[in-house]
């Protein structure tokens, strides 16, 4: 995990490279994937690496005290392998107890819902891919 400052020039090329392999060009969706938002304060950039590759990857941007969770990729190699699992739950010891918001691939509802996340809205499009909003509440801390 790092702020985008503490990236090395190697691990974020690896990290944008998953990204617009698998969003762009996997995805077949021409959209602006460089966003402005990776180097705003309080982003952290959370992957899992092998060797030199990234076998998945996450942002969490704080979007004024909630977790926002977005960018979750996953290198066609290491799916079905258990690496977004850990990935994201690891992602949820960085958030901790705050409430925390992410866009669903429609078809990943089940597996968001596995951590705690519940369907907050109406699906929407995103760009040709079926999308819908989801929340995890905030934790209380336990006494």
């Amino acid at each position: 995990m790092a702020s985008f400052g503490e990236l090395d020039v190697a691990t974020l090329y690896a990290i944008l490279k998953l990204r617009v392999d698998v969003f762009v060009v996997e995805q077949n969706c021409a959209y602006p994937e460089l966003d402005g938002r990776d180097d705003e304060p309080g982003t952290r950039h959370v992957w899992l690496a092998r060797g030199d590759g990234i076998l998945a990857y996450l942002r969490i941007l704080d979007d004024h005290g909630t977790a926002r969770i977005g960018r979750v990729v996953t290198a066609a190699s290491a799916r079905q392998g258990g690496a977004a699992s850990r990935l994201l739950a690891h992602a949820l010891t960085v958030v901790g107890d705050r409430p925390a918001t992410l866009a669903a691939q429609a078809h990943l509802t089940g597996f968001y819902g596995r951590f705690g996340f519940e369907v907050a809205g109406e699906a929407y499009d995103e760009d040709g891919i079926p999308h819908v909003p989801m929340v995890r509440a905030a934790r209380r801390r336990s006494r």
